[in-house]
């Protein structure tokens, strides 16, 4: 749906400045390249950044093989970042 941002319904990373009770506090995020990781993701311990008030979205998607991918915009309904092996990632990503 054009002129909307695709939204993050949860993020499973807690230890990212973004990150406030399971949701991204920033206004939006970059998932990436080769795999559908969250390029934006910054870790800290004892910091926290963002806005309380906000639920990031989808800025960018750069991974090409993903079927909501178009025009590096995501058109899924929502996505859903979880942590594997390490590092955060659209859980949604789905190949095409």
């Amino acid at each position: 749906m054009p002129g909307q941002m695709t939204k993050i319904l949860d993020c499973q990373a807690t230890q990212c400045i973004y990150n406030k009770d399971k949701q991204c506090r920033t206004l939006a995020i970059n998932v990436g390249d080769d795999e559908p990781c969250c390029d934006t993701f910054m870790a800290s311990s004892s910091e926290k950044g963002g806005f309380q008030d906000v639920t990031a979205g989808v800025g960018s998607c750069k991974v090409q093989d993903c079927e909501y991918n178009k025009s590096f915009e995501c058109t899924a309904v929502g996505i859903h970042v979880t942590m594997e092996q390490g590092h955060p990632d659209c859980s949604t990503y789905e190949p095409r």
